[in-house]
């Protein structure tokens, strides 16, 4: 086992920590199945409103790639298909019905498994509609079926605080998640599995599997940041990678041959008593995962991680790859002469708030404390970048139209993790120019293709 020291970062101070309390929460009306957040995809419908479907149903296809199916999260009937901007589709609305019956495929065993081709097992995830949870590097895109790669990374753990604990989810999944692997060993020579920290007792049998331990700080146990600090050849930057999580899935549906709809998600409001992890199902309402909790309109709901994720609202549905949900408090007014204040009770990296000295846990909310000003090449963005690229001169290159220099600059290695617009106190987005020049870069690498 090899340990992978990460030293750029930032470790989190934020309270409302979720515990490993677990909550079952399931009940809900409708599901949807969130169509917008899926990277690189292009949808073809293959239901229409009105029409009945159970869970594993096709509910669409990919342009691009018609073999990649998505499924239906709930079984019952297409209540509503959400379009958002130039006919977008965003969600895909399912109403549940009592019985919810599931579609089935063909069970795996062992032996099956071990005589199956890779070109069979791939083609048998795409109709699955697990093929989504395998993303490619560098871009995040949901993998080419038709590519090689050099290794497949499994992450387990994650040095966000607010995503789910490892042994939360492993706890009695042990098989599934071993079939999953198993699976994922036919379709690379190489199968890197990441622990961060120290394995836990009870874990024994991942001490032969595990291949890297990861320390350091957010966000350490990131697949691209792990590769940059590992990686040997080119070719690995067109590495595979999953989570833990959804090795679990993989290995459930080949094993019982039923399309997994259970999630577990870490859930924090900010105040101990309710942050913990929940026990869900993929598309859920946001709003039923908080049912019996008095969240008020002063509240603002983020999913994906406080620093990478997006900004919701309470009746939208949990997508395809969220595991994290937030709720903090939105701006308060601001503050009079505040740039006087010592900054006891704010959240910050830079030393000149107090609470940079002080290990306790700090209440946040979406206030940014300032508007965006000029930069002032403090370098406080390059300290935290995990990957060592330059995120002020980058995006400096990206709003001057030299891609080449940008690239030169490490764009590529961009793992998304928002630090560098976090402790920038200019208040400039990099790490939104960042994600979108990556976007459109992939785009016109397509178009050429």
């Amino acid at each position: 086992m090899k340990t992978v020291r990460i030293k750029k970062g930032w470790r989190f101070k934020i309270a409302g920590r979720p515990t490993d309390q677990q909550e079952i929460r399931l009940a809900s009306q409708t599901v949807a199945l969130v169509v917008d957040k899926l990277p690189f995809v292009k949808p073809l419908l293959l239901v229409k409103e009105g029409d009945s479907v159970n869970i594993g149903s096709s509910l669409f296809s990919d342009k691009k790639n018609p073999d990649i199916k998505f499924l239906s999260p709930g079984g019952g009937r297409v209540s509503a298909i959400h379009y958002g901007p130039r006919r977008v589709i965003e969600e895909i609305v399912i109403s549940l019905d009592k019985s919810e019956n599931q579609e089935t495929f063909d069970a795996f065993t062992e032996k099956a498994l071990d005589h199956t081709s890779r070109d069979s097992l791939i083609a048998g995830l795409m109709t699955r509609g697990m093929w989504p949870l395998i993303r490619q590097l560098p871009f995040r895109s949901i993998a080419d079926p038709k590519s090689q790669p050099s290794a497949i990374w499994i992450s387990l753990g994650s040095a966000d605080p607010f995503q789910p604990l490892s042994q939360v989810y492993l706890k009695g999944q042990e098989e599934f998640f071993t079939f999953g692997v198993r699976a994922l060993s036919r379709m690379s020579d190489r199968i890197n599995i990441c622990w961060y920290g120290d394995i836990p007792p009870g874990f024994d049998f991942l001490n032969e599997s595990v291949t890297h331990r990861i320390t350091g700080e957010y966000p350490a146990t990131d697949p691209g940041v792990v590769l940059y600090h590992t990686k040997t050849t080119p070719a690995e930057n067109q590495d595979w990678y999953i989570n833990g999580q959804d090795v679990i899935g993989i290995g459930k549906c080949l094993k019982t041959g039923v399309y997994p709809v259970d999630r577990i998600v870490a859930f924090s409001d900010g105040t101990p008593e309710n942050s913990r992890h929940l026990k869900t199902r993929t598309g859920i309402r946001l709003q039923d995962l908080a049912a019996g909790l008095s969240i008020g309109p002063d509240k603002q709901w983020i999913v994906g991680g406080i620093l990478s994720g997006d900004a919701t609202a309470s009746d939208k549905y949990l997508d395809l790859n969220q595991t994290s949900i937030m709720i903090v408090d939105v701006s308060p007014q601001s503050e009079m002469f505040g740039f006087l204040r010592p900054g006891l009770h704010r959240l910050s990296r830079s030393r000149t708030l107090i609470s940079t000295f002080s290990s306790a846990l700090l209440p946040v909310n979406t206030d940014m404390h300032g508007e965006i000003r000029p930069c002032i090449n403090c370098g406080y963005c390059a300290s935290v970048c995990p990957v060592d690229i330059l995120p002020q001169f980058t995006c400096k290159s990206l709003w001057a139209d030299e891609i080449e220099e940008a690239l030169a600059y490490g764009l590529l290695d961009c793992v998304e993790c928002g630090l560098c617009s976090f402790v920038c106190p200019s208040k400039i987005e990099l790490a939104e120019c960042l994600k979108d020049a990556r976007k459109h870069y992939h785009k016109e690498l397509n178009q050429v293709a």
